[in-house]
């Protein structure tokens, strides 16, 4: 008995092959006001949202295990950090899986620390210590600190505290277990030992990673500059105030905890020759903080 045969149109293969290859991803829009908006779309809607390529935003792809990356292009920031894997534009953050347990946290911050009148109220705290300073400085221009630089800041951060905090469970954990090794040497307590030692090493090439990663952008002032969307929106470089000092850098609600007092008070005397300077100070922030949860797990017997 002959089999029947049925021939499904081309055009019907491919809009089923399409509709299969295109998996929608939960992604969370925040906006200059922290207005956020859930998105449950293709890549391809977001490759025409923030137009990006396609080998871009593989970088997003949790699957395919891609390094930490912070990467300037002409309209985004393209962020992988671990957990946090976000694109940066001049006017919106998109963040993927919001609703993963590591990113939430990072939602709520964003959504606080991004609306620039929460900015000025947060960096009211010091403005005692640097009235002097300040006194020559326009209120109104006090915390420009850009749309994308705020939310890159908020990564950082993020991401920093997550892999410290990470380490310091690792220290609690690693030296009680070598006592126990100290005075009575069995295989339970071996084998507990051989397994913090792996946990080290992976949490080690983890925070290598994020290391390299800033100390390699703080190396490079070209792609340093690429970070500045705002700056490449307006088609001209930020004006500098005569001051020298970048008007955000007082008001910004982490950074003085970062850097010395001494050294933010030099920054207001000393004249500025580099245009990423700003970014290269935020930048080396964070790079001492990674620096030094490194050295934490090299230290770790």
């Amino acid at each position: 008995m002959a089999r029947e045969v049925y021939l499904v149109p081309v055009e019907t293969q491919v809009a089923s092959l399409k509709k299969k290859t295109a998996v929608t991803t939960s992604w969370i829009s925040i906006d200059a006001k922290g207005q956020g908006v859930i998105l449950d779309v293709d890549k391809y809607a977001v490759m025409r949202r923030v137009q990006i390529h396609a080998r871009d935003l593989r970088i997003l792809d949790p699957m395919l295990s891609y390094p930490s990356t912070i990467l300037g292009r002409e309209k985004v920031i393209v962020l992988n950090l671990e957990h946090i894997k976000a694109i940066i534009t001049a006017e919106e953050v998109l963040l993927r899986d919001p609703f993963d347990d590591n990113v939430i946290p990072i939602v709520a911050e964003l959504k606080r620390r991004l609306p620039q009148d929460n900015l000025t109220c947060q960096g009211q705290g010091e403005e005692e210590e640097h009235l002097g300073l300040r006194n020559d400085m326009d209120i109104g221009e006090e915390n420009e600190f850009p749309f994308e630089f705020r939310a890159l800041e908020v990564a950082l951060e993020a991401i920093c505290s997550f892999l410290d905090a990470r380490t310091r469970e690792l220290e609690t954990d690693t030296y009680p277990a070598l006592d126990e090794l100290t005075s009575k040497i069995s295989s339970r307590n071996l084998d507990r030992v051989r397994k913090l030692k792996s946990a080290m090493t992976r949490l080690t090439n983890r925070v290598q990673k994020v290391r390299d990663e800033l100390e390699q952008l703080l190396d490079d002032d070209d792609d340093m500059a690429d970070l500045y969307l705002s700056r490449k929106l307006a088609g001209a470089s930020s004006p500098v105030s005569g001051s020298g000092a970048p008007n955000w850098y007082l008001a910004s609600p982490t950074i003085g905890s970062k850097i010395s007092r001494t050294s933010r008070a030099s920054a207001v005397t000393v004249q500025e020759d580099n245009d990423v300077e700003e970014l290269e100070m935020l930048l080396e922030a964070y790079f001492m903080q990674i620096e030094s949860t490194l050295n934490k797990l090299t230290t770790l017997p």
